[in-house]
Formats: C-alpha cells, structure tokens, sequence
C-alpha cells in the first residue's frame, strides 16, 4: 500500500510539471502570435492569439483547482473542495464564449475597415503554433485527460487549436497566392465558432455537475430494476443520484426491504455496476 500511495504522489507531481511547462509554452506561444498579427495584419492570427492565451489560462486555472480539490474535507467543506475544479470549468466555459463572441465582432469590423495582409507572415508564425498546439496536446494528455474533466478540456482545446492554426495557414496561402483577403475573415469566424462551441459544452457539462443532476449515463429504471431483482427489496421507493465532481457520484436511496437485507452489500452492488462512490440508505422494514 505505502509503494502505491508513493507512486501516485510522483504520477500527480509529474502531471503537474507537464501542466506547468504546457502553460509556459502556451504564453510564449501568444506572443509570438500577437507581435506576428500586428505586423501582418491579421485577426486571424490575433484570434489563434487569444484562443492560445485562454487555453494558458484555462490549464493554469485547472492546475490550481487541482490543488485545491485535493484538500482533505474539514469542519467547515464536510464534502472537500473537489468541485474546485468543476468552478474552474464553469469560468473558463464562460470566459471561451465571450472570446469567441468578441472575436466574430473585431471580424466584421475588420471586414468593414480592410487592411492590408502579409500572408508570409501568416503562415509561418502559423505553422510554429500547430506544431507548439501539438507539443502541448501530447502534454495534457499525458497530464490526466483521461481521468479530469478539467484536464480533458485543455486537451480538447489544444487539439481544436491545432486545427485553427491549420486554417490560419490555409487563410495564409490563400493571400498569398490569391490575395484573397476575406479568407482571413473566414477564418477568424471559423476560429470563434471553435472556440464558443468547446464553450458550450464545458459550460453545459459544469452546471449540470453544480445542479447537482444525475450523470449522463444513469439510468434510474435500470438501477431500481437492478435491486429488486438481485436484493430482497420489495420496493424502491425513492432514488437520488448526484455527482461531486466529474467523477464521483452520490447516491440517496429509499427502500422497503427484507430486515435481512446486507446494506453493504447493495453498497458494494451499486459501486461496482454504476460507479456511484457513496450511497445513503434509508430502509423500511415491511418484513
């Protein structure tokens, strides 16, 4: 137990580590792209720009509410502060609809008051930015997108930065070789549409969590179907479900039952079938 507990303290530091330098990266990115868009010209890269500074935000906000979320419960959080990093997401949900929003106005205003573009410049602070989005992805998957909702969106973002900046490069070509200017307008939408969609979602995802609703996936018939089949249950009268953060869920349970019923083994049923943590249960005895 003491060697496992050890191994999971270096998983998280490292984790940690790889966050950190993801952030570090994701800022020298931004500016590297904003002193690019001002002397090219253009809001496309500007708005890679500030998708790539959100998404440093978005890793750095994370990375603290992690760190708060492992805080052991006390007097006053009897439930701890694991949805420290659900208040996160909800911020940095909202703060990725109003980029996105702000980015299709600065968009039209540009397309109202053209100026001119250098496509060079485009492309090639472009291509360096697909290739850091890239770098960074590997970097927060490796980091726990598999097990944090948190770290999973900043894996979905950098992975939905790359694609921008494949439109960026695209939209930079197009000049080049056309001197088709609107395409850059085109991609700035584009960009913001990305942007604000991966915002919804996380939004969506986040309130349903401090709404305290049911998860996704959870079936209430099937669970009460579940008991009475496999329980001397005569009757589920009352079922609650919850999750505390994204992956832990609560559960409140009201039964008649058999006075022989092994309450710590419907526990045990619940949590190995439907991957709910913790379960209150309040039983009336018919029999």
């Amino acid at each position: 137990m003491g060697h496992d507990h050890a191994h999971s303290h270096v998983d998280e530091s490292q984790s940690n580590k790889q966050l950190a330098l993801a952030v570090a990266i994701n800022v020298l990115l931004t500016v590297a792209q904003v002193i690019g868009g001002i002397f090219s010209g253009s809001l496309s890269l500007m708005a890679d720009a500030l998708h790539n500074l959100s998404d440093a935000a978005a890793i750095f906000i994370a990375l603290v509410a992690r760190k708060i979320g492992n805080k052991p419960a006390d007097n006053t959080h009897h439930f701890g502060y694991k949805r420290a990093e659900i208040l996160a997401t909800l911020f940095n949900s909202s703060t990725l609809i109003l980029i996105g929003v702000y980015l299709i106005f600065e968009a039209m205003s540009s397309y109202l008051n053209p100026q001119p573009i250098d496509g060079w410049i485009i492309v090639w602070v472009a291509a360096f930015a697909l290739l850091i989005d890239l770098i960074t992805a590997l970097l927060t998957y490796r980091a726990g997108a598999n097990s944090s909702m948190n770290i999973r969106a900043a894996f979905i973002h950098n992975v939905s930065d790359a694609m921008a900046s494949v439109v960026v490069i695209v939209a930079g070509t197009l000049i080049i070789l056309y001197q088709w200017y609107i395409v850059d307008l085109i991609a700035t939408i584009l960009i913001s549409i990305y942007v604000i969609y991966h915002g919804v979602l996380l939004l969506k995802q986040s309130c349903r969590i401090l709404m305290q609703a049911a998860p996704n996936n959870f079936d209430t018939q099937a669970v009460t179907c579940a008991l009475t089949k496999n329980f001397n249950i005569e009757q589920v009268i009352a079922i609650k479900v919850w999750q505390l953060d994204d992956k832990t869920s609560h559960c409140e349970l009201l039964i008649n039952a058999h006075n022989s019923l092994d309450l710590a083994a419907v526990k045990h049923f619940l949590q190995h079938n439907f991957n709910i943590e913790n379960c209150i249960i309040e039983k009336h005895n018919n029999l």
